[in-house]
């Protein structure tokens, strides 16, 4: 099996629109985005072509995920590698229209860990979320993980998703808060306890910060705030570390996972709701019908200041389903390279030479 193909055929097109204002918007903030898709495989590179027209670049990699990015290097975690990008152009130059081209240039082997939120410590160290052994882990030379941290609830390492530990939110370089659906000690017993078992844990002080959540995300430390999505209850708010409370500013029009932030904005990548299955019978159905909203499946990007939705991109065709979602800053048009066809084989870039970007062919 190719490594890198999509875990199912997308059997139709995907379409993928902007409100009116996101173009202005991504301009006006100097960036573009990228997000993943898991269910079909893709990682998805949204920038802006000089007309201001959205530019949408994606490439295959099976059950992409999560992410991390400070617009030169990407981490990508997959099925069972984790993916280093790192961009090949020198500041200022273009490549047929692109000023930034993300190239694979390492991938771990890790085995299926079930990563989900990826990030760099401060030591530049790639930090993730083993959701498969309930444990924030490292990369191993010999082995397919180092355990940094686990639950004091979790009385082994063993492959069995027992609390759903999925977000991460790192203080000054340092992994510091997580999220889990529940905290159980049996294989998958997170699954029993998906409208109400959600928590928010401090990793420094070994305690519980939040509970009574539903399925929650993506964690992010921002402006002295710790924010987060009660992904089952659809709503995006932030908590105040000395006091256990989520206070919720938006209702999300889809299941939310992923979560960025720029300015006084959030970025959140949102889902359609299963029916049945992990994400069926949560709160979000019930209020999304109570309150007529057309469960949605793309990005919204949130005012901070007063909640309201101010832009978003919705994905229409096969893809239902999003994971993660990042600002990559200065960036006005992003494209990366894949393995699907020989343009990895003769693109090369150098260090120190008068060209930077090279395109070669053997000939053969």
């Amino acid at each position: 099996m190719n490594p890198n193909s999509p875990s199912s055929a997308v059997m139709e097109p995907v379409s993928v629109l902007g409100s009116p204002g996101l173009t202005g918007w991504l301009r006006d903030q100097r960036l573009s985005l990228a997000f993943t898709t898991y269910q079909s495989g893709k990682l998805l590179l949204v920038g802006r072509k000089p007309e201001n027209s959205l530019a949408v670049f994606e490439r295959t990699f099976n059950r992409a995920m999560g992410l991390w990015s400070d617009g030169q290097t990407i981490w990508l975690s997959s099925a069972y590698q984790l993916w280093r990008f790192e961009n090949g152009l020198s500041p200022g130059q273009i490549d047929e229209g692109f000023d930034r081209l993300y190239v694979p240039r390492a991938g771990y082997t890790t085995g299926d860990l079930d990563i989900h939120d990826v990030a760099r410590n401060v030591t530049g160290q790639v930090v993730f979320v083993n959701t498969r052994f309930s444990c924030l882990a490292t990369l191993s030379e010999q082995h397919s993980f180092t355990s940094l941290w686990k639950p004091w609830f979790i009385d082994r390492l063993a492959p069995e998703d027992r609390c759903h530990l999925n977000g991460l939110a790192m203080v000054d370089g340092q992994p510091r808060y997580v999220t889990a659906s529940a905290c159980t000690n049996h294989a998958e017993g997170w699954r029993d306890r998906q409208r109400e078992g959600g928590v928010v844990i401090d990793v420094l002080r070994e305690r519980i910060l939040v509970e009574g959540l539903s399925m929650p995300h993506s964690p992010r430390w921002y402006r002295d705030r710790l924010w987060l999505l009660d992904s089952g209850n659809g709503t995006f708010g932030w908590v105040n570390p000395s006091r256990p409370e989520f206070t919720p500013i938006t209702v999300c029009p889809g299941y939310a996972r992923g979560l960025a932030f720029v300015d006084h904005y959030a970025v959140i990548g949102l889902s359609r709701p299963r029916q049945g299955g992990v994400f069926g019978g949560l709160n979000l159905d019930a209020r999304l019908i109570r309150e007529g909203i057309a469960p949605r499946c793309g990005l919204i990007v949130v005012d901070l200041d007063s909640g309201a939705i101010v832009h978003s991109l919705d994905i229409q065709g096969p893809i239902d389903e999003l994971y993660d979602v990042v600002v990559l800053p200065e960036v006005v048009r992003p494209m990366a390279l894949g393995f699907k066809n020989d343009e990895i084989r003769y693109t090369v870039t150098t260090e120190g030479l008068s060209g930077t970007l090279w395109k070669v062919n053997s000939g053969r």
